[in-house]
């Protein structure tokens, strides 16, 4: 067994490409991903936020506010997926109105 660590996380194949991060908080922010680190803090060039519904804090909306280049801190950091490849879909586990 060699005495490098193995990370859970290889970042290295989303490098300048879409990414988009969920932060605790509730924050969620879209953007290219330009650098990391093993702390995971991330560097995002062009990143966008999705602004929060104000009735409803844990829900995101349509409203988007341009940030540009961001650091985002590894201890904030909860979730990153590709931006390509992924589809919003339909919640299967929500009963229909009146059922």
């Amino acid at each position: 067994m060699s005495g490098r660590k193995e990370t859970a996380l290889d970042l290295a194949k989303f490098v300048d490409k879409g990414v988009q991060v969920k932060l605790t908080g509730g924050r969620q922010v879209s953007g290219t991903l330009k650098g990391y680190d093993q702390l995971l803090n991330l560097v995002l060039d062009e990143a966008i936020e999705f602004l929060r519904d104000p009735d409803d804090p844990l829900k995101t909306t349509d409203q988007t506010r341009r940030l540009g280049l961001i650091v985002c801190r590894g201890t904030a950091v909860m979730l990153v997926s590709p931006t390509d490849g992924t589809d919003e879909i339909a919640n299967p586990f929500i009963q229909p109105e009146g059922a």
